[in-house]
């Protein structure tokens, strides 16, 4: 078996896998690429959606700022030389407890936010899908693969520009998703 056919045998497993009905030998197979990530950062729906994601993490960050800043001016309270030793380990220990406190409350905010980044992964990747396969039937594809990128897995290593849908992607993905 050659490279080509193999390839070609590998992309209809790949189609069936995905659900998409066998591709007869006479019949014509008719792939297109799209970039999801430039779908998500150039449609108006996922910049909204990226915008609150931003929000949302800027907003904890200014608590965990905040919390710094009074662990900052605690350490600080506990250079006093005047202070009595009873004093200063209650000031050791006040401080200890907030510290604790404040290493809790990053970790449970860097997963609240992961979590909320996973749940808009997950919705967007399904009205992505959906747009996609909008345009796919329109322009009479039998799939559409996603091109992936430097930060992601990367399965296309080229397609023609003529075959890239991400822009009619973006503009059904806007349409479906005001």
């Amino acid at each position: 078996m050659n490279v080509r056919n193999w390839m070609a045998t590998g992309v209809l497993h790949v189609l069936v896998a995905w659900g998409a009905q066998p591709v007869l030998a006479a019949d014509y197979l008719k792939v297109a690429m799209m970039d999801q990530q430039q779908v998500i950062e150039r449609s108006v729906a996922g910049k909204r959606a990226l915008e609150e994601l931003k929000s949302y993490s800027t907003t904890r960050q200014k608590i965990i700022d905040s919390d710094d800043q009074e662990l900052k001016e605690l350490e600080k309270g506990m250079q006093d030389a005047s202070m009595s030793e009873e004093a200063r380990k209650e000031k050791q220990d006040h401080f200890r407890t907030k510290l604790e406190a404040y290493q809790r409350r990053i970790q449970d905010f860097n997963r609240e936010v992961q979590e909320k980044q996973r749940g808009m992964v997950a919705e967007y990747a399904q009205k992505i899908q959906a747009a996609a396969a909008a345009v796919a039937q329109k322009e009479g594809f039998t799939a559409v693969l996603d091109k992936g990128s430097e930060t992601t897995v990367k399965i296309v290593i080229y397609s023609h520009p003529s075959v890239d849908l991400t822009e009619q992607i973006i503009k059904e993905f806007d349409r479906q998703n005001k």
